[in-house]
């Protein structure tokens, strides 16, 4: 494999675009070639086509999470609307949540409108509840299914009941994410890939290669924002992990359904994540790997062989199949320290990000909202609650590094205990 992804490597090879080269002004400078970065950037060309925009890239667009995620354009929000009606009332919560389910159908409205084929199938999204012990859990859900119900969507193993929401679309991120580059550069904006964003200040970025001056500038890096000077404890970068299997046959397919292409996962605590590709494929990722000290990002991260053969087990257990497994890999993504993910502009400095890997279409929300706060546009969007939030910072280390794996490890000692309660 050639490229951080299975999705990135189906693209072919990948020609980076030139790098900075020198001093530069713009009317807006981004760090991060992402989809927060380059739907931020589509959002404020279609607007305002005058505006000189920049994009600062450290690799080439989609080479972080946005190219190996696991394809869920979804209405999930990592703070359920019960905590964020506790804390900003039930009006701010409801819009919240109704504006990303909108955002699902704006990202394929989009797609459609510029050509952009990334196999957007909105299918909706299931959690299997295949346990007696996740049954109680899940039963005062307002998605809450029968079994039947459930196995006629995925006929997994086990299956007791599931939720069900019609809010989320299988997409393939890497077609998204490159289709994006393409459309944001035909708007006329300029992209300099191979640029490292080093130091964020306001009216500028700093990069080895020169900087960008401009009087707004936007930091959308994601897991990688650690890297950046002064923001180490700000987003804490945990790695997920996926497999793709190689193409499965049509009687696989006609015993486990997914007709719609329909996202699946279930409800144990440790975070699973699937969907049926356009070429037939199980798409499967899900967490486990660790928080390295340091907050550190390096590629040897990416690869841990005992979670993908966790993740190789949970889908003969899921299916009862040993599918050929046709390609690994990983990647972080950004947590902040309440899972709040936010919004903002401040000083002339803004950003968007801490999706805790429920980004792809919040992404989307989130560069329509930046777009409409940088332009001055008081709207529906930059009411919403995560707008202005600021998480608190993680703690130093090594507090970080054991509070975060403890904390996985405990996740999946849950786990452990509630198959056995269920036994």
């Amino acid at each position: 494999m050639n490229s951080p992804s299975f999705w990135l490597d189906s693209l072919g090879p990948i020609e980076k675009r030139p790098p900075l080269a020198g001093d530069l002004d713009a009317d807006v400078a981004i760090a991060g070639g992402g989809y927060t970065g380059l739907w931020t950037a589509y959002y404020l060309a279609k607007a305002d086509p005058s505006k000189r925009i920049v994009i600062l890239e450290a690799e080439f667009c989609g080479f972080g999470a946005s190219g190996r995620n696991g394809g869920w354009a979804s209405g999930l929000f990592p703070v359920s609307e019960a905590k964020l009606a506790r804390r900003f009332g039930p009006d701010a919560a409801a819009a919240m949540h109704h504006a990303l389910a909108d955002t699902v159908d704006e990202v394929g409205r989009v797609a459609a409108a510029e050509g952009i084929d990334c196999d957007y199938a909105k299918g909706g999204t299931l959690s299997l509840v295949r346990s007696t012990v996740q049954l109680r859990r899940a039963q005062g859900d307002p998605g809450f299914i029968t079994a039947d119900r459930a196995r006629a969507i995925c006929h997994a193993t086990d299956v007791l009941g599931g939720v069900y929401s019609e809010h989320c679309a299988a997409l393939h991120p890497a077609k998204l994410v490159r289709g994006l580059a393409a459309t944001v550069e035909n708007l006329g904006v300029t992209i300099h890939e191979g640029t490292r964003a080093e130091q964020i200040k306001t009216g500028q970025i700093n990069t080895m290669r020169g900087t960008v001056h401009a009087p707004t500038i936007v930091r959308a890096l994601e897991g990688y924002t650690a890297g950046l000077a002064g923001h180490r404890r700000d987003i804490a970068p945990v790695y997920s992990l996926m497999i793709v299997t190689e193409p499965l046959p049509e009687e696989f397919w006609q015993r486990v359904g997914l007709a719609r292409r329909e996202t699946f996962t279930d409800e144990r605590r440790l975070v699973i994540y699937g969907q049926r590709t356009a070429d037939d494929r199980l798409a499967f990722g899900g967490r486990g790997a660790p928080y390295h000290f340091g907050s550190k990002i390096r590629p040897e991260y990416d690869l841990v062989p005992e979670v993908f053969e966790a993740l190789r087990a949970t889908i003969t257990e899921l299916f009862g199949i040993d599918p050929p497994i046709a390609y690994r890999w990983g990647g972080p993504l950004g947590i902040p320290r309440d899972w709040m993910p936010s919004v903002g502009l401040r000083h002339g400095i803004a950003w968007a990000g801490g999706y805790v890997g429920d980004g792809v279409a919040a992404a989307n929300l989130a560069g329509r909202t930046l777009a409409d706060l940088i332009l001055g546009v008081d709207s529906d969007l930059t009411r919403l609650p995560w707008v202005g939030h600021r998480s608190r910072r993680w703690e130093p280390e090594p507090a970080r590094w054991l509070g975060i794996n403890v904390g996985l490890r405990a996740t999946a000692l849950l786990d452990a205990i509630d198959r056995r309660r269920a036994a």
